[in-house]
């Protein structure tokens, strides 16, 4: 029986939960405020990470600059109990992006739910309604 995931992806999930721990409990520096790991592109020789981060609480684009600089700049930091976490023999390189898909989402849930209001309430005014007598 194959495995279903790659070594890759297990690492990469496993990281991905190492660096949210890590986010939560040790690093203090308030420029990144609430983070959250939303996800860890691992190369395949798993020398380099791309750790994708989503702010909670910070929507403008000078403030997710400066996380995104605090982040990389505590990758060595990160790096470092990274190691001590998971049993690796080498440690990637991490590289901080960040991941708009949340906020997006939520831009899109925002204007499906007014379309959706708006046609509710011009059916109501127009008197239509979707009943089959």
């Amino acid at each position: 029986m194959a495995r279903e995931f790659s070594r890759t992806q297990r690492v990469s999930q496993e990281m991905q939960k190492e660096i949210a721990i890590i986010l939560q409990r040790e690093v203090k520096d308030p420029r990144v405020g609430m983070a959250t790991v939303s996800g860890v592109d691992l190369s395949r020789d798993l020398a380099y990470a791309k750790v994708f981060v989503t702010f909670l609480n910070d929507n403008e684009p000078e403030q997710v600059k400066a996380g995104i600089k605090a982040l990389q700049d505590a990758s060595g930091f990160i790096r470092v109990l990274l190691g001590k976490a998971m049993r690796l023999r080498v440690v990637p390189e991490l590289t901080f992006a960040y991941d708009n898909s949340l906020v997006e989402g939520m831009r899109m849930s925002n204007l499906v739910t007014n379309v959706l209001r708006s046609d509710a309430e011009k059916r109501s005014a127009n008197g239509d309604d979707d009943r089959e007598d």
